[in-house]
């Protein structure tokens, strides 16, 4: 998490998620720790960073849909859900469905965007060709009422 100071005269900072890292370089979306307090990782006096510990990104099936819809944008992201908490930002769950996000968002969670790691797209994409399976279009059944009906007249 990052908090900006900014120079406005209702709100002095801006808490937003910076970015998401794998665990010891792990590429399977899996963090290790129990989690802890938040750890200072930068400050130059106009922003400080926090590296929050202990999230686990777990793909389902049933959101290999969000993943695939995610994965087809130009910027794939990784979105976290987070609250200010006690004058601080903090991060409360990580996904990479694009519609769990957008269910969390529906229901006036917090959640903002970071870029998906590199290393974590073969592994997600590797999930949806295994597991999403596109809906059928189904035609259209025209009403019976237009059964017939011309129309160029």
């Amino acid at each position: 998490m990052q908090r900006i100071l900014i120079d406005n005269r209702w709100q002095s900072e801006q808490w937003t998620p910076f970015a998401v890292i794998a665990a010891d370089g792990r590429a399977d979306g899996r963090a290790d720790g129990d989690g802890g307090g938040p750890e200072l990782v930068g400050d130059d006096g106009k922003s400080a960073r926090w590296l929050y510990r202990g999230f686990e990104l777990t793909l389902h099936i049933d959101e290999a849909e969000g993943y695939y819809l995610n994965l087809s944008t130009a910027q794939p992201f990784v979105f976290v859900n987070w609250d200010e908490e006690e004058g601080s930002g903090v991060p409360r769950l990580v996904t990479v469905s694009y519609n769990e996000a957008g269910r969390l968002l529906d229901g006036g969670a917090q959640v903002e965007g970071v870029p998906l790691p590199m290393e974590w797209r073969d592994w997600l994409a590797s999930f949806v060709v295994e597991h999403y399976k596109p809906e059928q279009k189904k035609r259209r059944a025209r009403p019976p009422s237009f059964k017939g009906a011309r129309r160029d007249d």
